[in-house]
């Protein structure tokens, strides 16, 4: 009998994923936006690589994160007459979205040590393979 199928691409996302719904949160904090800025704002702040959501994906997590009362969304007719929703955060959203900021912050210090660790042993060994390979050209 086969175990379950595994898919790598999804596994190579699932990080991504969870941070997804905070880094929404804290950009409607900040200002009411619809999904297409929300898009473009993630990638402008290279959040996330271009390409890699589509504005149907971020509305369908926005639905969710609203079913959860994190925010609230309200249509708008944009400068085209083309209706959008618009979405802004909920005091709960805002809850959820300090607890999260509270816990990166209590996390800083483990963050800051990995990326040390990074920067010493690896970094350096792909600085060098870099150096090696254009040489060996």
């Amino acid at each position: 009998m086969r175990g379950p199928v595994k898919h790598p691409r999804h596994r190579r996302s699932l990080p991504e994923r969870g941070w997804i719904q905070f880094l929404l949160l804290r950009m409607i904090h900040e200002s009411p936006m619809h999904g297409y800025q929300l898009v473009e704002t993630l990638e402008d702040r290279k959040y996330v690589r271009p390409g890699r959501f589509e504005t149907g994906s971020i509305y369908t997590i926005l639905n969710r994160m609203e079913h959860r009362g994190l925010l609230v969304s309200v249509k708008e007719k944009g400068e085209t007459s083309r209706v959008r929703r618009v979405y802004t955060i909920t005091g709960e959203g805002e809850v959820v979205l300090k607890r999260g900021l509270e816990s990166i912050i209590s996390q800083k210090p483990m963050m800051d040590a990995l990326v040390e660790y990074y920067d010493r042993i690896f970094k350096d060994r792909i600085s060098r393979s870099e150096e090696n390979g254009t040489q060996n050209a």
